[in-house]
C-alpha cells in the first residue's frame, strides 16, 4: 500500500529537519514510488516554502528574515520559555558561578534565580542585567563593551577579555536556530563569537531553546551541536530530534 503524500511530506520534512537535506532516489526507495513522484512532492513542498530544491534532492530553507525584536522574541513562545527557564534554574547548584548570554530564554533563567543569594550570574544582557538588578538576592557581573542597541547587549573586544577572566560551572546558551548539518546558529556574528567565547569559559554548556528552533538554520554559527552538553527545551520538540541528539550523546530535557 503506497504512502499518500501527506504521509511522504511528513517523512520529508522530518528527515530535512533533523539532517538538512534529502536525495531523491533515497526518498524513491524508501516510498517505493518512482523518483518523478518524489520530484513532484519536493515542487510542492518548495511552493510552500518548506525546502529548497537543489540538483539530486532538496535542503533546508535557510532563516535568511531579520531577527525581530527582543520585545517580540520575549512574546513568541512564551509559556514554553518560562518552562524551560524554571527547569534550567532548577539546574544551578549552591554557590555555583553561571554564566547567562543574551535572549529570551535566558532571561526566564534569570527570573527563576531571583531568590538564589548563593548563586553568582554573569552576563553581557542588558535585560538580564535590569532584570538582576530589580529582585536578584545573588551577585550579578555584567560583561561590559560596547553595547548594541538593537540587540541590547554587550558585544566586542572588551566583553570578550573580560570574560576570560572568569572560569565558570555552567554556560546557558540560546540560539536563533539548530540544526544537525550546521549546529548552532545566531542571526548576529558579534552575538555568536561572545556565546561561542561564553562555552569555551565554563565547565559545562547548556543550549536552552523552544522548539520552533529546531530545524532552522541562520547567519553565524555559535558551535557544532556535539560541544553542548545538554539541550533544554520544550514538549513540542519532536521525537526524531530527541533520538538524533541522544546519538551525539547530548542529554535532552523538556521543561513543562
Amino acid at each position: 500500500m503506497s504512502l499518500t503524500y501527506e504521509e511522504r511530506r511528513q517523512t520529508i520534512l522530518a528527515q530535512l529537519s533533523t539532517e538538512g537535506k534529502v536525495q531523491v532516489h533515497a526518498l524513491a526507495n524508501i516510498f517505493n514510488v518512482s523518483t518523478e513522484t518524489i520530484r513532484r512532492d519536493l515542487d510542492r513542498l518548495e511552493k510552500e516554502g518548506r525546502l529548497r530544491k537543489v540538483y539530486g534532492g532538496a535542503v533546508q530553507t535557510r532563516s535568511e528574515w531579520i531577527e525581530p525584536t527582543f520585545l517580540k522574541r520575549s512574546e513568541m513562545y512564551r509559556s514554553e520559555k518560562q518552562a524551560i527557564g524554571k527547569l534550567a534554574a532548577s539546574l544551578v547548584k549552591e554557590g555555583e558561578t553561571v554564566i547567562l548570554d543574551n535572549g529570551t530564554t535566558t532571561l526566564e533563567i534569570m527570573r527563576h534565580l531571583k531568590d538564589r543569594a548563593d548563586v553568582t550570574v554573569i552576563t553581557n544582557s542588558v535585560p538580564i542585567l535590569a532584570c538582576a538588578l530589580e529582585e536578584f538576592k545573588g551577585r550579578i557581573i555584567f560583561a561590559g563593551g560596547e553595547v548594541n542597541i538593537n540587540y541590547q547587549a554587550a558585544t566586542g573586544a572588551i566583553a570578550h577579555q573580560m570574560l576570560d577572566q572568569f572560569k565558570v560551572n555552567k554556560a546557558f546558551i540560546s540560539a536563533g536556530g539548530i540544526s544537525l548539518s550546521e549546529g548552532i546558529t545566531e542571526y548576529n556574528l558579534d552575538e555568536a563569537l561572545l556565546s561561542r567565547k561564553m562555552m569555551l569559559r565554563t565547565e559545562e554548556a547548556i543550549l536552552v531553546a523552544d522548539h520552533s528552533k529546531f530545524g532552522v538554520t541562520t547567519f553565524a554559527q555559535i558551535a557544532p551541536i556535539e560541544q553542548i552538553s545538554m539541550i533544554i527545551t520544550d514538549s513540542g520538540c519532536t521525537e526524531e530530534w530527541v533520538e538524533a541528539l541522544n546519538k551525539l550523546d547530548v542529554e535532552v530535557l523538556l521543561g513543562e
